[in-house]
């Protein structure tokens, strides 16, 4: 019977370790490609025009770092547009996430009507944004929507007036319709944090004498607080590049006094400045700070859940 050499059967494994190794490269290959072609290619792109004079129709001109950043900050808009993608940041994020639990508690509680009321809440998220916004911009049209029409009824508008007219009025109207589109999804969400709270944490605390409010307080929000962190990335994320609404109802008007950052790159972009310089220097700062604020929450998820 032929000896085999004690060193031989460590340099086997190794190699086969190496061999099961490419091939596993092989087959993630495609995905690297993909995540190069679609993100670190934008991204450098991006990072190439933020640092150039490069006009909509006259291309790239040559490097001007740090013209455009300061161009951007020296931009009367700038600031206004910031403070005010704050604000809506910030009420339809609370909104969002208070009306998501509330919901996601009914639909869990009801027995009855489970599937009707899943099914209500559920079906404005089925309508694209785009669609939404078109549709409310005709509910609040003087001419053809009825809201201003009950709004006058009750004396809370003049008559002709438009809840779009002013700027506060706008971004409530606005914030109705973000409301209206996602409760539902983040309804979802919540419902699935919900659901994977083991029931017998709500018997031992009913054994124990706690009420329907101690419950809430002491099992469900402490266990819940990874899916709250989820869904407050989504949110925040999502609000601060937030786009189409206000492009549709407002066109950040009146007086600008509704414009996102999002829409300042555009403006910046393809309307008063025709500069993709500017616009991919805003670009990149808005891709910073989302970075850094996703950081600091994914950062608040880790701690809640050790």
């Amino acid at each position: 019977m032929p000896s085999v050499s004690k060193g031989a059967v460590p340099e086997r494994k190794s190699k086969a370790r190496a061999a099961q190794t490419r091939r596993g490269l092989l087959y993630a290959l495609p995905d690297w490609a993909m995540i190069v072609l679609l993100f670190f290619v934008p991204i450098a792109l991006l990072f190439i025009m933020a640092c150039s004079r490069w006009s909509l129709m006259g291309g790239n001109r040559g490097l001007n770092f740090p013209d455009n950043f300061i161009a951007v900050f020296e931009n009367k808009l700038f600031g206004q547009s910031i403070l005010f993608t704050l604000e809506y940041t910030v009420i339809v994020t609370i909104f969002l996430l208070v009306l998501g639990l509330g919901l996601a508690l009914i639909v869990q509680e009801s027995s009855k009507w489970n599937n009707v009321l899943r099914t209500c809440f559920l079906l404005p998220s089925a309508t694209g944004l785009a669609s939404a916004s078109l549709l409310f911009y005709a509910l609040y049209s003087p001419q053809v929507g009825p809201v201003t029409k009950i709004l006058s009824f009750f004396g809370l508008m003049d008559q002709g007036g438009s809840v779009l007219a002013t700027g506060q009025s706008a971004l409530w109207a606005t914030i109705i319709v973000i409301v209206w589109r996602f409760s539902g999804y983040y309804m979802l969400l919540m419902m699935i944090g919900l659901q994977a709270i083991p029931g017998d944490l709500y018997e031992a605390a009913r054994m124990d004498g706690a009420g329907t409010w101690r419950i809430f307080r002491s099992v469900t929000l402490p266990l819940m607080k990874p899916t709250i962190v989820m869904c407050l990335v989504y949110c925040v994320t999502g609000s601060i590049l937030a786009f189409d609404q206000f492009f549709i109802l407002t066109k950040g008007g009146p007086n600008n006094s509704t414009m996102t950052v999002v829409q300042l790159i555009y403006n910046f972009a393809f309307d008063s400045k025709k500069d993709l310089g500017m616009a991919a220097a805003l670009s990149l700062l808005v891709l910073v700070a989302l970075v850094i604020i996703n950081a600091i929450q994914m950062r608040g998820m880790r701690d809640n859940t050790k």
